[in-house]
């Protein structure tokens, strides 16, 4: 078996396999190779310079961050897909998901227990937040540093291909939630081996990740090898890019451009984004980046507010029927308006279709990044959640849910944490209170994203379901979900039919033949045809 890693930082380097030690041989530009007998399962390990690391492209690492590789021979799974088709992402609807506490089990296995509720449902796909490994047995995601290896406490690589293994033989499309912007800080060992950072740019969470300095070409096919390893070995039929504006790139050729053109074309990327640039989704022969669909976040952002009335930070632009109409006629509010909360201009004009913008009223940031991780069930009436819904999945773009969404969850989505090194859990949670601080919460009203007990109280009840108020709400979102697929004008593409008027507190959305009807003051929603007359 050969082994190869990228180390042009190392003095020497060796590979640790089966209790010896063998010398690697340095190749061009920083490359290091070795042969050795390894088969599936055989745990390894880089020793550079005398310190003994994990693979910078483990594809399993059952220890944890800070243990051994491990092999995989992707080739022994028994896939029974091969009559999978996806459709394609305009005739989607995706749902939201984070592996650790969609279920019970917290596992891929556990997720696969709750796909017939999905099928019911009537979604047409599953978005995975991020599965690769980051330090500990409770995280997000977002702070992953074996991007190759799914986590072990999900189930390891096994577990994720049996989770798209079974999706796909319902009739769900899996996408997978990747993180390119930036590496988490907890057994992040790639700078050790390389200019895998740079400081040239700086994130939120620091260095960004080198895609045009010196040394930036073994990084750039790292971050497109690894998509391509997610679509091809894990049979993932598309990829969510995670905070795109927090990717810098002065590269005549773009890292997102090349990353499309090195994507099979029947599997998407969507991306998120906060800069309402439509450059990102705008096909390559106009200049664009030729990326399939973005998250619209000025359509969550003009709806939270008018629903809610809260006003605090980003919110402070929102808050108008006139604004959320906008949204709903084309993803942006600001196209270029001047904007209060950033005080600037922001945003950029477009023309294009609703299949290049993904629509939703909940999302795991939108939710997890309160103090409180308050859903927006727990905040407004019943009738103003079934508007909220109305208007998505009738509307215009690619709708997508969070999990629980659909019968109003009790259950908060908190954000929670497990580092090992003590002096990052004190920082995590430390910087958890004065985050918050400066809303005027006390320090004993904002979770411990380190305590077991955050999650925990994170993690579905599914057994509500059938309980009143929930079970109303279900049955609302499976009538318009069959709505949906019944009157395919209905699905993503033309915004030039949709049809957006307000008159005072009434706001009414016409998209081909359906018509939603929101009354503000009168609390009340109502679609025509009635989504109940869709309902086997």
């Amino acid at each position: 078996m050969r082994f190869e890693v990228w180390a042009p930082k190392a003095h020497r380097l060796e590979l640790e396999l089966g209790g010896r030690r063998l010398p690697m041989t340095p190749g061009e530009r920083g490359w290091y190779g070795a042969e050795a007998e390894a088969v599936h399962g055989t745990d390894y390990s880089y020793v550079l310079d005398g310190d003994r690391l994990p693979d910078p492209r483990s594809p399993w690492q059952p220890a944890g961050v800070h243990g051994p590789s491990r092999t995989v021979d992707h080739s022994r799974f028994d896939w029974h897909d091969q009559a999978w088709r996806c459709r394609p992402l305009r005739d989607l609807v995706l749902y939201e998901l984070h592996v650790g506490t969609f279920s019970a089990a917290g596992t891929f296995a556990g997720a696969v227990e709750h796909l017939d509720h999905l099928v019911e449902l009537g979604v047409g796909g599953i978005e995975l937040m991020p599965v690769c490994e980051f330090a500990g047995d409770r995280g997000w995601g977002y702070d992953g540093v074996d991007l190759w290896a799914p986590h072990h406490a999900y189930g390891g690589p096994e577990g994720l291909k049996k989770l798209v293994d079974e999706a796909h033989t319902r009739g769900l499309a899996v996408v997978l939630d990747v993180v390119y912007n930036h590496f988490g800080p907890e057994g992040n060992y790639l700078s050790r081996f390389g200019p895998y950072l740079t400081d040239r740019y700086s994130t939120p969470w620091g260095d960004a990740v080198n895609f045009d300095g010196r040394d930036s070409a073994p990084v750039r096919d790292f971050c497109i090898q690894n998509a391509q390893m997610w679509l091809r070995d894990y049979h993932l039929d598309g990829l969510r890019l995670d905070a795109v504006h927090a990717i810098f790139d002065r590269s005549a050729l773009h890292i997102l451009e090349e990353l499309r053109a090195h994507t099979p074309g029947e599997r998407f990327l969507v991306a998120e984004s906060d800069l309402n640039d439509p450059r990102l989704v705008t096909p390559v022969e106009r200049g664009g980046y030729g990326l399939d669909a973005q998250w619209a976040d000025d359509i969550h952002h003009a709806l939270h507010a008018l629903l809610t009335g809260e006003r605090v930070g980003y919110y402070r632009d929102f808050g108008s029927s006139e604004q959320l109409a906008k949204a709903l006629r084309g993803a942006y509010v600001y196209d270029g308006l001047y904007s209060e909360h950033r005080a600037r201009r922001h945003g950029r004009p477009h023309a294009l279709g609703g299949e290049k913008f993904v629509a939703c009223s909940q999302n795991h940031d939108q939710i997890g990044n309160r103090a409180r991780g308050e859903r927006t069930a727990a905040m407004i009436s019943p009738a103003r959640l079934r508007m909220a819904a109305a208007l998505v999945l009738c509307g215009g773009f690619v709708p997508l849910l969070f999990m629980g969404e659909e019968w109003a969850a009790s259950t908060p989505f908190l954000y929670f944490s497990s580092h090992t090194d003590p002096e990052l859990a004190r920082a995590t949670s430390e910087g958890r209170v004065r985050e918050f601080a400066s809303f005027g919460w006390s320090p004993e009203q904002v979770p411990d994203p380190q305590a077991e007990s955050t999650l925990e109280a994170s993690r579905l009840r599914w057994a509500e379901r059938a309980e009143r108020g929930h079970a109303e709400m279900l049955e609302w979102y499976r009538g318009l979900l069959a709505l949906r697929r019944a009157l395919p004008e209905v699905r993503a593409g033309d915004l030039d039919q949709l049809k957006v008027q307000v008159a005072g507190h009434r706001l009414r959305m016409r998209n081909g033949p359906v018509t939603v009807t929101c009354d503000w003051e009168a609390d009340s929603v109502v679609v025509s045809p009635p989504p109940e007359k869709f309902l086997g």
